[in-house]
């Protein structure tokens, strides 16, 4: 799981809640000094949070762009059910699009990235309704399910969460780290948020990330401008789907080098910098 450098968001973002007719949803908003360029709206990956992305808002916004960090129905600080068919990828969508429309932003002009889990909710979203969207980023989110030694794992912890209570696979999960990522002093926030979670939500994204069909084709139809964006190394999808994913959808490439799974948490100066360019490169809507 992505492992932000802080839980403390930054002077420039705001702690909230976004209303919606779909509900509300907690949000991390940041907001530049400056009149802002545009919007973009961030979603997190499997297990992750809206603050997978804190280390991105500050960068963002000194290059003058308002930045909201969501978290999904049942993720961390946004409540949800215990039904798991509430988070099938379909209700997700409909809910990024609530999202959308809750920001005020016009037709055609907010900037909608999702990370791994987060890029295939996204591209559910702009297949449902473009409109809203001037551009898509998938980061680190291939084209279809996941690899297979990662659906083994998703499947373990999808039985586990279905016999045991959160504290007690959290537990487990810790004990199960090699020393390498064992607690480097944000174990306290890392199970707050784990806790957080609702099981229902983890297992349901779990079995959509194990048998997610290849939408690219479909993608590539609807004409948006997309931003395939990854480290240089991921053990969730080879780098190789990024390449060829991002050739079939005439996008944008960007390997962040010295990055794996998560540029965002891991190298957020070049990461941001890749994303404002190529905002900033796109023709005014």
């Amino acid at each position: 799981m992505s492992r932000p450098p802080t839980f403390a968001p930054p002077p420039c973002a705001d702690a909230r809640v976004l209303a919606t007719e779909r509900g509300d949803f907690a949000v991390l908003d940041a907001v530049p000094s400056v009149p802002a360029r545009a919007t973009a709206l961030l979603l997190p990956g499997y297990t992750g949070s809206k603050e997978d992305f804190i280390a991105l808002l500050e960068p963002l916004t000194g290059a003058g762009y308002r930045v909201v960090a969501v978290d999904g129905r049942g993720q961390f600080e946004s409540k949800g059910t215990d039904r798991q068919e509430s988070y099938a990828q379909g209700e997700l969508a409909r809910d990024v699009l609530a999202q959308a429309a809750a920001l005020g932003v016009g037709p055609g002009e907010l900037h909608l990235l999702g990370h791994s889990l987060g890029g295939q909710i996204a591209r559910a979203a702009v297949l449902l309704d473009a409109a809203p969207f001037r551009s898509l980023t998938l980061m680190s989110s291939g084209p279809a399910e996941v690899v297979a030694a990662q659906r083994d794992k998703v499947k373990m912890l999808s039985d586990a969460l279905s016999v045991l209570s959160m504290d007690e696979v959290w537990r487990a999960m810790q004990a199960m780290d090699p020393p390498q990522d064992a607690d480097t002093g944000d174990g306290a926030d890392m199970r707050r948020r784990w806790l957080a979670h609702n099981p229902a939500q983890l297992i349901a994204t779990g079995a959509q990330l194990a048998a997610e069909p290849d939408r690219v084709d479909e993608l590539a139809a609807v004409g948006l401008p997309v931003h395939v964006l990854s480290g240089e190394r991921d053990d969730v999808w080879p780098v190789e789907l990024f390449d060829a994913m991002a050739r079939r959808l005439g996008a944008r490439r960007t390997t962040i080098a010295g990055a794996e799974h998560s540029p965002n948490t891991a190298r957020p100066q070049e990461t941001a910098k890749a994303l404002a360019a190529f905002w900033d490169g796109l023709p005014v809507a």
